[in-house]
């Protein structure tokens, strides 16, 4: 092939949606598959001490864990990139003016997409971490849930979920 036909545009990008669905997938078969370790009760409400306060049966635990891991992520990705494609949407970002304008409206939407499919996978993932902690206090009679371990993973979560609100509104806060 001669090298004048060559196009020098750049590689498709993956779209938000598909990587969020992609995750998805994994964090419910994560789910499925640790959940087979479940007692046919399983402890699913704690007390600040670790104690287990609330029971729930195997698979309503698991089907609600399902809903919170995968449904509640993927609604949020998709609720957002549909109301995005409209001509109209409504996106408040700083200096929403500047950063919708023609010339920059395809770029900035396409941020704000990645950037919602970034939280959607975080949400996933400590969801997923907060499953773990319950199948292994299940593991113990009566079931106790790791205070320390609990309270580690939400302030990783609470910090990421900071540097991302940072991040997000640093890209629009500058106008060029």
């Amino acid at each position: 092939m001669p090298l004048d036909t060559l196009t020098t545009q750049p590689p498709q990008r993956s779209s938000p949606l598909a990587g969020t669905a992609l995750l998805a997938a994994g964090a419910a078969a994560f789910v499925c598959i640790s959940g087979r370790s479940l007692p046919d009760t399983v402890g699913s409400h704690f007390a600040a001490s670790g104690n287990a306060t609330g029971f729930l049966p195997r698979a309503l635990y698991l089907r609600l864990t399902l809903i919170f891991v995968v449904l509640l992520p993927l609604a949020i990705n998709l609720v957002a990139s549909l109301s995005l494609r409209s001509v109209n949407a409504r996106v408040n970002i700083p200096n929403r003016d500047y950063w919708l304008a023609p010339e920059r409206k395809a770029e900035s939407v396409e941020f704000v997409r990645r950037q919602i499919a970034r939280f959607s996978a975080m949400l996933m993932v400590f969801i997923c971490y907060v499953h773990w902690l319950v199948v292994r206090a299940n593991a113990l009679t009566p079931p106790l849930l790791s205070s320390p371990w609990f309270m580690a993973g939400l302030i990783a979560f609470l910090v990421s979920a900071l540097l991302w609100a940072t991040n997000f509104l640093r890209r629009f806060r500058a106008v060029a």
